[in-house]
């Protein structure tokens, strides 16, 4: 199957203390930020190796206190995204079924006009030509990851951080709100980190694609991103424990427990150990659950209430996707019969 191996790595959090948050570390590991002091030779004489300067190394960043009335312009800007992505989408797919109405009705009236249509047609280019030659949901992916890269390399720019640190790190007591927690979607640090979170969008893409298709899988990915990050911010503000958080994860988790429970009987594998499979259904449950342990005991490793959040919108939307767009299969067969019998 396309999505056999699965390995999925958290978002990226930093806890610390409400009135200053400061970046001090000389790696930046896989799933969280965390201090790692690289191992020096204590002997006399020998020359240590010379190691690359971390750019977030001695960042401070000021925070403000966190409170329940900060919440209701976070839970506004959700609510707008979510519902400014169901519109797009409506539109997205309204005018795409238009220009294949429009495509049907340009039909030659004769085989000799046909013929010089197909001679008056250039050849594409190789780029046109390579992407033309994509899957549907390898045209949504590419973009992501161009997105993506962009970010990572923007994150190496040193005279960048304070930038990057304010709009692309997800944060309640941060003087960026709203924006961040959509754009922290599109934003890792490190690269094992960037390289898991878009393994496991690639593995599980194609089977959300072509159930919802890609205007819709858009619009639940741009919805669970930013829902995510405001369940972050509801465990964040209940406990008094602000951070940043930066990643895929929560957007990926919801695509991951969609595509579960819409295929639940979908056998997958662990990338490291493939000869021990599971049902996805019984998968979706387990990472949900380890997430809810880690919300109860207060584990730091992952930011798991963003990951709950994403979860539960993705399960929500197979539900409520089902009912509401549940003919979608229907119409696509319709449309190919009209495009197969136009054709004649």
């Amino acid at each position: 199957m396309f999505f056999r191996n699965v390995l999925l790595f958290g978002e990226l959090t930093v806890k610390s203390k409400p009135e200053l948050i400061k970046l001090s570390s000389s790696r930046l590991g896989c799933g969280r930020l965390q201090l790692r002091n690289s191992f020096h030779n204590t002997r006399r004489g020998v020359r240590q190796p010379r190691l690359e300067p971390n750019p977030l190394e001695n960042f401070n960043y000021a925070s403000i206190p966190l409170n329940a009335r900060g919440l209701l312009k976070p839970l506004i800007f959700t609510l707008g995204v979510s519902t400014g992505s169901l519109l797009g989408c409506v539109i997205w797919e309204y005018e795409n079924l238009r220009a294949h109405a429009a495509s049907l009705l340009r039909k030659p009236g004769t085989w000799l006009n046909a013929q010089q249509k197909k001679i008056s047609k250039s050849e594409p280019n190789p780029i046109s030509k390579w992407w033309n030659s994509l899957r549907p949901s390898e045209k949504v992916f590419y973009p992501i990851l161009a997105a993506n890269l962009l970010v990572f390399s923007a994150w190496r720019v040193k005279s960048l951080q304070p930038f990057m640190v304010k709009y692309f790190c997800s944060n309640p007591s941060g003087s960026a709100i709203c924006l961040p927690m959509v754009l922290s979607t599109f934003s890792h640090y490190s690269a094992l980190h960037l390289a898991a979170n878009m393994y496991v969008l690639y593995s599980f893409m194609p089977a959300a694609v072509a159930f919802l298709g890609k205007e819709q899988f858009v619009a639940m990915y741009l919805s669970g991103g930013v829902i995510s990050s405001f369940a972050s911010f509801l465990y964040k503000v209940a406990l008094n424990q602000p951070g940043m958080s930066l990643g895929a994860s929560g957007a990926i988790m919801s695509v991951l427990s969609f595509v579960c429970m819409q295929y639940p009987d979908t056998r997958l594998s662990i990338i490291f150990l493939p000869m021990y499979t599971f049902a996805a259904g019984t998968a979706i449950k387990a990472i949900m659950g380890v997430d809810f342990a880690g919300v109860l005991f207060g584990w730091k490793f992952f930011d798991h209430a963003a990951h709950l959040g994403g979860a539960l919108f993705g399960i929500a939307w197979c539900y409520w996707g089902g009912h509401v767009w549940g003919n979608r299969d229907k119409f696509l067969q319709y449309y190919h019969y009209l495009r197969k019998d136009s054709s004649r």
